[in-house]
């Protein structure tokens, strides 16, 4: 069954996820969650299982994608502006994944800085 869904999304609570999955619901796309009661019985291992994934059905992903990349929130200044990107000026922004290129900052990666990464053309930067 789940060879028939895509993961969409990763959530760090069930929460977010429960929202972006009933507007995908009431849109007439098929979801399902993935690690969902897992993470609500300890919400403290959410980053060592990869968070709640919100999975969907191949042939929606696409209409699911638009949808999603709608209704998210993107990254703002600090005076609350649009963030740029320098590549093809969009303001989807979103917060890069870490890198934890070292020892260091796999043991310590809040002292990793913080990378911004363009939904629209996947150039990261900061």
């Amino acid at each position: 069954m789940k060879d028939d869904f895509t993961i969409l999304a990763i959530f760090e609570y069930s929460t977010e996820a429960h929202l972006v999955k009933a507007k995908l619901d009431s849109e007439n796309i098929r979801t399902m969650l993935m690690d969902e009661k897992t993470i609500d019985s300890d919400p403290l291992i959410s980053q060592a299982i990869g968070g709640v994934k919100l999975l969907v059905k191949n042939n929606d992903l696409e209409k699911a994608s638009e949808i999603y990349d709608k209704i998210r929130s993107y990254k703002k200044d600090k005076i609350g502006n649009d963030i740029h990107c320098p590549q093809c000026n969009s303001t989807k922004i979103l917060t890069a994944d870490l890198q934890r290129k070292n020892l260091f900052f796999m043991l310590f990666p809040f002292f990793e800085s913080q990378k911004l990464i363009c939904n629209t053309c996947k150039t990261i930067f900061k």
